[in-house]
């Protein structure tokens, strides 16, 4: 499985947007873009370089690369509907950004971390790939061997602290969570714009 390893707050700090889902994020306080000539501010970007920091910044909060980025727009350019829905809603539909929307996990980047090991079930299966497209109907449980560790301490209380997403539910007791539908795109809300990206990959 690829990883991004490098710093976490750089991109924040370079787009001037939290892409991430840390409390701590450096941006609140540097507001600027990264390195010795950072504290002079942002350029102007052209309209290709918007279109450019869009799609980049979409691929950070999603933890995306470039070629799997693509695969997903050219599925959502194959499909019925709008693009921009037909893409951010594959990127919702992953496994780990379910896992993220449902409370088990703090930020995507944990939740990927714990979808790769497996500490998830789909529909009673074990599946740890994070971009695994979930289904209307299928439920995400996770497993009974993981409750009592460390890692979920404390676990009801940050589901109650998270706000559930009108296209999921989550049964409390037995931790599971469901998918209800699809999100639609008034549903999703995102530091970057999608109609950008798609008149990025359309020229």
């Amino acid at each position: 499985m690829a990883r991004n390893l490098g710093p976490k707050h750089k991109k924040c700090r370079r787009y001037g947007v939290k892409l991430c889902d840390s409390p701590k994020c450096p941006v609140v306080a540097r507001n600027y873009p990264p390195g010795m000539h950072g504290a002079k501010g942002r350029g102007k970007l052209t309209g290709y370089g918007e279109q450019l920091a869009q799609k980049q910044m979409a691929k950070e909060v999603y933890g995306v690369f470039e070629k799997q980025f693509k695969k997903y727009y050219e599925k959502a350019m194959r499909q019925k509907g709008d693009v921009g829905e037909n893409l951010l809603q594959q990127l919702e539909m992953r496994l780990d950004n379910i896992v993220y929307r449902l409370g088990f996990a703090v930020s995507r980047r944990q939740a990927r971390q714990m979808t790769g090991h497996g500490l998830f079930l789909v529909n009673d299966r074990r599946v740890d790939i994070p971009s695994y497209q979930v289904k209307i109907g299928d439920s995400v449980k996770l497993k009974e061997q993981v409750k009592k560790s460390r890692l979920f301490e404390n676990i009801e209380e940050k589901i109650k602290q998270q706000e559930m997403p009108s296209w999921l539910s989550l049964d409390e007791n037995s931790l599971t969570g469901k998918v209800l539908d699809k999100p639609k795109l008034d549903e999703i809300s995102s530091v970057f714009d999608v109609k950008t990206i798609i008149e990025f990959y359309s020229k």
